[in-house]
């Protein structure tokens, strides 16, 4: 069986269920600059990108200001106006503290901002279960493998100790690029079909899954007391 020192997480529909905002924060934002309106299902589907990328990918070649100016009014509704709960999936804390517990080291690869990733590990308290974060705005985007290149470069681990988990093709893609195995999840932005034919290793349907598979692959990063 194969053994991972380190598991790298997507944030949004992977730890934390935050779809629906961000899906709801996107169409008001076309609707403010006078862009025809995506449905839900396509302000999900490029989740995970970063904002400049998925909005070229909704709205094709607007040009920058345009762009620019969509990505701003989705920050104001996402930050602002749009007041729906963002849980995190059912089992991800327990489940980080048993990864934490066994000695693995725990990152996050994400199409959020770096102000938009501190601003929820600090709402959630999150920060001291990750080593090491990337985000969108200080790398390539997903699904160019920088963040996930960076990572190794950090911690000096080799691509075979490392796992991307991730709800989209985009995160699996950016694993494959990266010489680097991928676990999808079906309960956040794309379907099982879409992770595995974006080269997932393996996929799961909810957390506790997540858990079962991961933890007897595990390999310390470093010890610990027991």
């Amino acid at each position: 069986m194969k053994k991972y020192s380190c598991i790298i997480f997507d944030w949004d529909g992977t730890l934390m269920n935050s779809l629906q905002k961000i899906s709801e924060s996107v169409r008001a934002a076309a609707v403010d600059v006078d862009l025809p309106v995506p449905t839900a299902s396509q302000a999900k589907d490029i989740i995970g990108l970063g904002l400049e990328d998925s909005m070229m990918k909704l709205f094709g070649d607007i040009g920058e200001e345009k762009i620019a100016h969509i990505v701003d009014r989705y920050k104001h509704h996402f930050v602002h106006q749009n007041k729906t709960a963002q849980p995190l999936y059912p089992g991800v804390l327990d489940g980080l503290e048993e990864l934490s517990q066994a000695g693995a080291f725990l990152c996050v690869a994400t199409g959020k901002a770096r102000k938009g990733l501190e601003r929820v590990l600090t709402a959630e308290a999150m920060h001291d279960y990750f080593i090491y974060t990337r985000c969108a705005d200080e790398s390539r985007t997903k699904p160019h493998p920088q963040m996930l290149l960076d990572t190794l470069d950090f911690l000096a681990l080799d691509k075979h100790e490392c796992l991307m988990v991730g709800d989209t093709e985009y995160d699996m893609q950016m694993a494959y690029h990266a010489g680097m195995d991928g676990l999808g999840v079906t309960y956040g932005a794309h379907t099982e079909k879409r992770l595995y034919d974006a080269k997932a290793k393996h996929v799961v349907n909810d957390f506790i899954e997540l858990m079962d598979w991961i933890s007897p692959q595990i390999s310390p990063a470093f010890g610990n007391d027991d």
